[in-house]
């Protein structure tokens, strides 16, 4: 991207469309070059069609010229995770069992997004299925992190946030089962939302655990990421699971609020497994906050040490049956070395998903079977309770928490891909607020001594988005963590 535009927030491009500095169409081929340039090294980006990208952009520019602007993202361009839904778009998943799959339909985000004229550009790597913590799950490339590119960038969502990183795109989509918008966020050094369960519908995100799932933005800013939450959120009547709830214009109100606020630190998040630079970040942050004015308490989050035994039963058993739909007979991978109906389930399956995803499948079916379904997914569920139940008790103390969002900073490809528990036990910090339902958000922090970006995680009270954004602004205002990029 030209030095001109590379890295600006989308607040700082919108003004430029606004004033007539920039084009929408000069904006994408500015975007385009950059992926040109940097995605041999970095595979962000699985596809994306040049030509409905300048479409996209010239309506947007005609669109300005006739007075007709549809607010701060028309012209902006958004990078999609392969996982949401767009009409006439490959919607892969990472994976070979959709590879030549072309969506029909938009999803309620993507249709959101066009209603506000942003600019869709492109479909972002995943882990297949958002099955994993590094985007080294994907069935057709490894997406590397901009700051080393032999380190992951996190995940499932390692392409979104690698991109939003590089330049590439000034904000994206992705999704979060647990953690795999917040974690990339942290360890690529950008902002990531998750929001709390039933504000973003899920319509057009293809499921892996409906329970856990939710889309959300990436950002170089807290105010990008309010922008696009602005754009998406809201009930949809093709949900059931949407929430019918007010929203607050976020932009505004994460500058009007200034606290100070009382703040939680769990002390069940600062244990064993805790980097040490990464606590040293997080503690200053903290410290920061105290300096502002506000309370800092510590809290207990006592039923925290069985949240990844639950998650993992709980998302595996639901990724089970969403994932069963796959099998060859219909819009999938089908073998052909198939002979009959059930070599068609059995080689189709076997051939188009990785070994992730066939871990995940089997766990769930155990743990669904006949049987085991009290011993392990009843149990879990109870304990997901639990597991609630802890947050709104810190709750009734605090406005919110602040935690890692990361235990370690990105670690080198293939180190952890022999031992799953450990790859695992990466998402420890973030997993907990998918079985609870709230929102959370990661915000830069800080680096190592080898200049590897931290995140702060932030997590706030169900629907209070608009208080989670302030309290996240107001440590990024004072600090310049956001502002420093990786070169490539």
């Amino acid at each position: 991207m030209s030095s001109a535009l590379a890295f600006q927030t989308v607040a700082q491009l919108s003004d430029q469309l606004a004033a007539g500095k920039v084009t929408a169409v000069a904006l994408a081929q500015a975007c385009l070059a950059q992926v040109r340039a940097t995605d041999a090294r970095l595979n962000a980006f699985l596809s994306f069609d040049e030509a409905d990208i300048l479409a996209q952009a010239s309506a947007s520019d005609a669109r300005r010229a006739a007075g007709q602007a549809r607010g701060p993202l028309d012209g902006v361009p958004v990078g999609l995770k392969d996982v949401i839904a767009v009409r006439n778009q490959p919607l892969t998943c990472g994976s070979r069992m959709l590879e030549k799959f072309v969506s029909p339909y938009d999803a309620t985000s993507t249709e959101r997004l066009k209603a506000a004229g942003a600019v869709l550009f492109g479909r972002l790597n995943m882990d297949e299925f958002a099955m994993g913590s590094s985007t080294e799950n994907s069935a057709f490339k490894t997406t590397s992190n901009p700051w080393d590119t032999a380190r992951i960038p996190g995940g499932s969502s390692g392409g979104s946030a690698a991109a939003v990183a590089a330049g590439q795109v000034p904000v994206a989509l992705g999704s979060d089962t647990g953690g795999s918008i917040r974690q990339p966020a942290a360890l690529c050094g950008i902002v990531g939302l998750k929001p709390t369960y039933g504000l973003i519908s899920r319509y057009g995100l293809a499921a892996y655990a409906s329970s856990l799932d939710q889309i959300g933005p990436f950002g170089r800013t807290v105010e990008d990421v309010a922008l696009v939450l602005q754009a998406i959120a809201g009930h949809d009547e093709k949900d059931s699971t949407s929430f019918r709830t007010a929203i607050p214009d976020y932009r505004a109100e994460l500058k009007q609020r200034r606290g100070p606020w009382k703040l939680g630190v769990p002390k069940e998040y600062f244990g064993e497994g805790l980097a040490p630079e990464v606590r040293a970040s997080v503690e200053q942050a903290i410290a920061w906050y105290r300096a502002q004015g506000c309370e800092i308490r510590e809290v207990s989050l006592p039923h925290t040490e069985y949240a990844v035994a639950a998650y993992y039963i709980i998302a595996t058993a639901e990724a089970s049956s969403n994932l069963a739909r796959y099998d060859g007979i219909r819009y999938t991978h089908r073998s052909p070395k198939a002979t009959d109906a059930v070599d068609i389930y059995h080689h189709s399956r076997a051939e188009g998903f990785g070994s992730e995803v066939k871990r995940r499948i089997i766990l769930g079916t155990y743990v669904l079977s006949s049987g085991y379904y009290d011993a392990y997914y009843g149990r879990a569920q109870k304990v997901r309770t639990l597991i609630r139940q802890d947050f709104l008790n810190a709750f009734r103390e605090v406005d919110a928490l602040l935690t890692p969002t990361s235990p370690t900073v990105a670690f080198k490809k293939g180190e952890k891909t022999a031992n799953p528990l450990e790859m695992y036990l990466a998402d420890i910090f973030t997993i907990s607020l998918n079985l609870a339902g709230l929102p959370g958000l990661s915000v830069p922090c800080g680096f190592s001594p080898a200049g590897l970006p931290i995140g702060l995680q932030i997590v706030g009270q169900p629907f209070k988005e608009a208080e989670l954004l302030a309290i996240a602004h107001a440590y990024e205002q004072a600090h310049d963590h956001h502002t420093k990029h990786p070169v490539l």
